[in-house]
């Protein structure tokens, strides 16, 4: 080994520092997801109140309960998992948790501000998708992390099945 290899090799992070930051970007994320997402989401519009509701939609109370839940154990169990998990299942965790937050954030902006239904529907039934293989991941590293995350793969499925029934209400 030469020197140069010698110090590109001592300047590379180590795995706990690697971890460090996979928990941060975890944490960021969600945190990211729980404040963007309320920039768009606004179910007070005249616009939205004037809309027929598909009769499978959960009434208030409950996106006042499970939200919050989603939030928590997104960002906790993402970060047990960035923290103890092998760095390929982490790299996957944290892909899929970037990927189905941005289609998430996409469904918030093309519903409530251009109301493009239709690609807000896409938008979140990829999301629903992509939300599969972090749950999947979960489930590899522990049986308890894979099932605190079920409600909230259930519900981004639900709400992608709700989004295509204001699509089906609209035409």
């Amino acid at each position: 080994m030469n020197a140069a290899t010698a110090s590109s090799v001592s300047s590379a992070p180590s795995l706990e520092t690697w971890r460090i930051i996979a928990v941060a970007a975890v944490i960021v994320s969600v945190i990211a997801y729980a404040v963007l997402s309320g920039v768009w989401v606004s179910t007070e519009a005249g616009w939205y109140q004037s809309l027929t509701k598909p009769i499978w939609q959960p009434p208030p109370w409950v996106f006042g309960v499970i939200w919050p839940y989603n939030f928590i154990v997104l960002a906790a169990v993402g970060s047990l998992i960035a923290w103890r998990a092998p760095p390929g299942k982490v790299a996957v965790l944290l892909l899929f948790l970037v990927v189905s937050i941005a289609l998430a954030l996409t469904w918030a902006y093309l519903f409530y501000v251009p109301h493009a239904l239709s690609a807000a529907a896409l938008a979140l039934t990829s999301a629903a998708v992509a939300t599969i293989s972090i749950v999947v991941v979960a489930f590899q590293q522990s049986w308890v992390w894979g099932t605190l995350l079920m409600p909230y793969q259930i519900w981004v499925a639900l709400a992608a099945s709700v989004s295509w029934g204001y699509v089906s209400l609209a035409t």
